[in-house]
């Protein structure tokens, strides 16, 4: 089996609305991603970067929060796909790819949790690749409900998690991926 780690969408409009107060989940999700990028790169094992490019949105390329966080800058070599959609399969070439590369497992990992990483596991998951999910890794945020009220960052993460753990993805920590790649 060939896996490759894919980062998604970890670009510095994370930590502005980290910084602005954002309830989210996983303070500590920019190591955990250093660390299974840093597992990845000394295994010589693929990594894939995606990001996000929404014209009119603070995630659109040159604008301050499209770019890259300091702990998941690509290395040169590294491809980066750019996305404008919620799933990193849409439009992006990316699974051409990873069947050119004879890639079958994706360890996948970044942001935000609820959107592009549940999107983009499950086309993977439909499309025949095996997932792995350290939950972890991930960046989530609350949300608003119709209501007014919110979900917690925590309560929403866990959901997510158990959802896709269900039938999408093997969800596990950080730690224990060494041991499943």
């Amino acid at each position: 089996m060939s896996t490759a780690l894919l980062v998604i969408d970890m670009q510095m409009e994370m930590a502005r609305r980290t910084a602005a107060g954002r309830e989210r989940a996983n303070p500590q999700a920019e190591e955990r991603v250093a660390e299974l990028l840093a597992l990845f790169r000394a295994r010589g094992l693929p990594v894939l970067h995606v990001h996000h490019d929404e014209p009119g949105t603070p995630v659109a390329m040159g604008q301050p929060g499209a770019e890259v966080m300091p702990c998941a800058r690509p290395l040169p070599g590294e491809p980066v796909f750019v996305k404008s959609r919620s799933s990193a399969f849409a439009g992006t070439g990316l699974e051409s790819h990873l069947r050119a590369q004879g890639i079958d497992r994706i360890v996948l990992t970044g942001a935000v949790a609820a959107f592009c990483v549940t999107s983009t596991t499950r086309a993977a998951s439909d499309l025949g690749y095996q997932v792995i999910l350290p939950g972890d890794s991930l960046i989530g945020f609350d949300f608003p409900r119709p209501d007014g009220s919110r979900i917690s960052a925590e309560a929403l993460l866990d959901m997510t998690l158990t959802i896709l753990g269900a039938d999408f993805a093997r969800v596990m920590p950080t730690g224990a991926v060494a041991q499943a790649i």
